[in-house]
This record gives structure tokens, C-alpha cells and sequence, in this order.
């Protein structure tokens, strides 16, 4: 398990389309998953130990920035023939159990996530209200291990910040986490 981190923020790449099935039996679009102030899209995994120690962490902050107009979307895009914890079934599983209120979606081909550049899990990307990258950060400074419950919530700030703005900041620290786990 390679841990990567990921590249500084490109502001205002716009964020690229994607057609992809989700674990509600919908196929979402990037248009579809935009909120009014904009979209985190988060491409995390079942397995990853990184993903694992901010998993709540997540379902607070994507159920708090509705309240400001971003709305969240998550994506799978590992190989899940070599890491079946991943699968599309267990996916299913782990939104129903956490009460995802985001779509999760499956990336089988690999493709949304060479798209947007995405190294590990968790990577995360906030978009404005015009489709232009304002975030490429960390959720906050937790790694393998939950951060102390005080830390500084740098992702749900920077993207409330995008809401209230447009901008998100100029000074952010990348993701952390396991690599993406690409087909042969």
C-alpha cells in the first residue's frame, strides 16, 4: 500500500463530465451532482485505512455544507477485481449502512479518475458554483489515525469559504492517502 499525496491546487481547472452509475441505481452526471455554490467531488474507497479514519468525519461535513449550497458527490474507481472489498455490492453495503445522503458512484474504467488527476484515497476536489477548482486539500490532519476531535475542519472551511466566495484558500495542504488501486 503505496501512501501518496497530492498535487498542489490548479485554481480554476474546470471540473470534467462524466456519466457514472451510482449505488442508488441511478447514472449520475457532473451537472446533476452540482449544488447552487458547488460541488466536492471525493474519490475515496471500502478499504483504504485513510478513508476509514475520516469516514464520519465525511458524512458530518457533506451533511453540513448542504447547508451553504455545496453539495458532494464520492467515487470508486479502484480495480476491485484485485481489491473486492471495493466492489460495486459492497459499495451498495457501505452507503446503506452510513446513510450516504451523496451518490457514490462506480468509476470502473478508471477513466473519471485519470480525468481529474485523482492519486489516492481520500482526494478530494471542490468546485464553485462555476465549475473551476477552488480545492485540492485535506479533509483536516488525520491520517492512518483520526485527528483529536478540535482539529481544524480545512476542507468543510475551505469549501464553505467557496460558497460565501467563490474562492476557495490560497494556502492548502494536500490529501494524504493510499494510492488508487489502477488495473494492470
Amino acid at each position: 500500500m503505496a501512501t501518496l499525496q497530492t498535487p498542489v491546487c490548479d485554481f480554476g481547472k474546470k471540473a470534467v463530465d462524466f456519466e457514472l452509475p451510482g449505488v442508488d441505481g441511478r447514472t449520475w452526471s457532473l451537472q446533476q451532482c452540482m449544488g447552487k455554490k458547488g460541488l466536492l467531488i471525493m474519490f475515496i474507497c471500502n478499504h483504504c485505512p485513510y478513508v476509514k479514519a475520516v469516514h464520519e468525519r465525511i458524512l458530518r461535513d457533506t451533511r453540513e455544507l448542504k447547508q451553504f449550497g455545496i453539495e458532494s458527490v464520492a467515487i470508486m474507481s479502484n480495480d476491485t477485481v484485485n481489491y473486492p472489498d471495493d466492489s460495486f455490492e459492497n459499495m451498495k453495503r457501505i452507503a446503506e449502512q452510513s446513510a450516504y445522503d451523496f451518490p457514490y458512484l462506480f468509476d470502473e474504467t478508471q477513466q473519471v479518475a485519470k480525468d481529474y488527476g485523482a492519486v489516492c484515497t481520500p482526494d478530494f476536489f471542490g468546485f464553485n458554483a462555476d465549475y473551476e477548482l477552488q480545492y485540492r486539500g485535506r479533509l483536516d490532519a488525520s491520517r492512518k489515525e483520526t485527528a483529536p476531535a478540535d482539529t481544524i475542519r480545512e476542507l468543510f472551511e475551505a469549501m464553505k469559504l467557496v460558497a460565501e466566495t467563490g474562492h476557495g484558500p490560497e494556502q492548502q495542504i494536500p490529501s494524504m492517502g493510499c494510492s488508487i488501486k489502477w488495473k494492470s
